[in-house]
């Protein structure tokens, strides 16, 4: 399975934010998008709210114009985006009138929002979830498809 730069970049930047506790939902900067564009919030021009899937005219016009952002098109980072927030358990699009009590601190909320963004990351790039551990458990007639050797 061939991954693409653009792909290995994002997952990586993910996961060196949720290793060092520095994935916040709540912030444009350090959220999954903002971590993939290098802790920057200039994407939250491009959507009507976050965790919306809205552009707005901006977003639209650099849609139009082929804009990548790290190699994500305006549109593929508001899913990815929405992904996370969902993944963390939020209502979307994020709004003052519908916040609930996620805890931010919980590895297990954030762990769930990093998966849901990677699976998107990954159906983006056209390949298999490279979270998905499930091929771990296939077995073939009493012959699992991993042995394991010591």
């Amino acid at each position: 399975m061939k991954t693409s730069a653009r792909l290995e970049q994002a997952i990586s930047k993910l996961y060196t934010a949720f290793h060092n506790n520095t994935l916040n939902p709540e912030c444009c900067k350090s959220c999954a998008v903002g971590n993939i564009l290098d802790n920057t919030d200039t994407w939250k021009h491009l959507t009507e709210g976050h965790g919306s899937l809205n552009l707005t005219y901006v977003g639209k016009v650099n849609e139009a114009f082929g804009r990548k952002l790290n190699g994500y098109s305006p549109l593929e980072l508001l899913k990815i985006e929405a992904a996370f927030l969902s993944g963390c358990g939020y209502k979307l699009p994020l709004s003052r009138k519908n916040r609930h009590s996620i805890n931010r601190s919980s590895k297990e909320v954030m762990f769930n929002g990093m998966c849901a963004a990677v699976a998107i990351l990954c159906e983006l790039d056209g390949i298999a979830n490279v979270m998905d551990f499930s091929k771990l458990f296939d077995f073939e007639e009493d012959k699992p498809v991993y042995e394991l050797s010591f």
